[in-house]
């Protein structure tokens, strides 16, 4: 049985022994309230020696006892909820499975997932039904025992209202009428947390400083990064759409940080890192341009007349993209499982803890407008050696650079918004601009070489190779368009 996702929506609020439930009936949209059903639940929960999962507000257990017996991973949500991830729960009961240990390997990389807390709880659910008899959501009542290694076994109780098919409504109404009776919201964000209490690593604060230094601001915008890749590790892994892009954007703005931000960060320690990151990132790399071509290639021959169209044009190349993906996608997995991955994971945990700074205690609005600066050279610099190239393939080439360093720019731009404001967020804008432009001019060279390579494959086999003589001068038109875009936005950047 495959794995499972849901997001898990809830409120939980502490009561004590004598607490009775107030009416549920009395809620907004709820026409009854099915009889109770009760459950002894045992719920082992797994984590790393330094609790690397609690840490970062990951939970991996494996329960039973209940209606969904099997090994659930929580990850935090982006907004009020949780994504709950199930798998089943199988022969294996002191080793967590390795499909299972994928989803949170972000954490923790190869370290030993062992036993930490065991949870018993009885809980008595009581279901909030509609009209039609559909579950809006359910209300657990739960006497808890908590069990942790070297500690006296803790007990508490606490009513959870888990979202079902009701909506956000209706968990506020319920807060006002639980208090009533005496409930309060619940100590902890989960019975994990409760029950680890100050074991756990507290995260760092990251606020900025009113009056902030280069470095702080280095820092605040580092983490954010690595952040995001820890978010898209797991994406990658359930191939959810867009994935791949936006854990390589992450890959990337770190890595224009650590050249951008030289003058306070150690060039040496961040070259060395930038240097596994673009690793990283040219491992993801074949599935997402895969992914890009696929989605412009059935959008540009559906396009074409249908008379021009020679074959079986369209499933002729997605298949081989797909093809391309799959294998792409393989590679990504397998660098994602890879300990070279797991030591740069650790890199960059140790870049956030203890960045490599130079020492240049500089005020962040002195200081940026010349990092802003630096990098706008750097990109006029690559515009004057595309201008110089001696034929379109030079040329081509050289505008792959200059969209590079319009990256860096924008990036850098970014990242000094905090600071600088608008001047920096119109900077960053035109930046894109150009990145975005450049990037279709370069999306048109790479469609032009697979084109030729698809036609020769046609035209060898026997087939007609037309319409892809067709596609191609439509991406040099393409090109020429982009590049032309490109002669028109560049003076905006000065």
């Amino acid at each position: 049985m495959p794995a499972t996702e849901q997001l898990e929506i809830e409120t939980k609020y502490d009561v004590d022994e004598h607490a009775i439930l107030p009416a549920l009936h009395e809620l907004p949209g709820v026409a009854s309230v099915a009889q109770p059903v009760e459950l002894d639940l045992e719920a082992v929960y797994f984590d790393t020696a330094d609790l690397a999962l609690a840490a970062n507000r990951v939970t991996l257990r494996r329960r039973t006892g209940g209606e969904d017996d099997g090994w659930h991973v929580k990850l935090p949500g982006s907004g009020s909820g949780r994504l709950e991830i199930r798998h089943p729960l199988g022969r294996v009961v002191s080793k967590v499975p390795i499909q299972v240990v994928r989803s949170v390997r972000v954490h923790v990389r190869d370290h030993e997932l062992a036993p930490v807390v065991t949870l018993k709880t009885h809980r008595i659910v009581h279901r909030l039904l509609d009209a039609d008899g559909e579950v809006l959501a359910e209300v657990a009542d739960d006497h808890v025992t908590a069990e942790v290694e070297g500690a006296e076994p803790d007990t508490w109780r606490e009513w959870e209202v888990e979202l079902v098919n009701g909506d956000l409504d209706l968990l506020e109404a319920a807060e006002p009428l639980l208090r009533s009776v005496g409930a309060t919201p619940a100590k902890g964000p989960s019975k994990l947390a409760r029950a680890l209490g100050s074991r756990v690593p507290k995260p760092v604060d990251r606020v900025l400083p009113k009056k902030p230094l280069t470095a702080d601001l280095f820092r605040l915008y580092a983490a954010a990064q690595v952040d995001a890749i820890r978010v898209r590790d797991p994406e990658v892994r359930r191939d959810l759409p867009d994935s791949i892009h936006k854990m390589r954007v992450a890959t990337r703005r770190l890595r224009s940080a650590l050249a951008s931000y030289r003058p306070v960060v150690d060039r040496e320690a961040g070259d060395v890192l930038r240097a596994e990151l673009k690793w990283l990132a040219g491992e993801l790399g074949a599935a997402r341009d895969a992914e890009v071509l696929r989605e412009h290639f059935a959008a540009t021959v559906a396009e074409q007349p249908v008379e021009l169209v020679m074959g079986r044009v369209a499933g002729f190349i997605d298949d081989h993209l797909r093809g391309v993906y799959k294998a792409g996608r393989t590679q990504a997995l397998a660098a994602l499982e890879s300990e070279r991955y797991f030591r740069l994971l650790d890199s960059l945990d140790d870049l956030i803890a203890d960045p490599p700074l130079t020492g240049d205690e500089r005020k962040a609005a002195k200081q940026l407008p010349e990092i802003l600066d630096h990098d706008y050279k750097r990109m006029r610099q690559a515009v004057r050696r595309m201008e110089a190239a001696a034929d379109d393939t030079e040329r081509d080439h050289e505008l792959h650079e200059v969209r590079k360093a319009a990256k860096r720019l924008r990036y850098a731009g970014e990242s000094a918004e905090p600071v600088l404001g608008a001047e920096a967020t119109a900077l960053a804008g035109r930046a894109e601009q150009v990145q975005e432009v450049l990037g279709d001019h370069q999306d048109s060279v790479v469609a032009r070489r697979l084109l030729r390579q698809l036609a020769v494959e046609v035209h060898l086999s026997g087939g007609n190779a037309f319409t892809y003589g067709r596609l191609h001068a439509a991406e040099e038109v393409r090109g020429e368009r982009s590049y032309q875009e490109f002669l028109e936005l560049w003076p905006s950047l000065k």
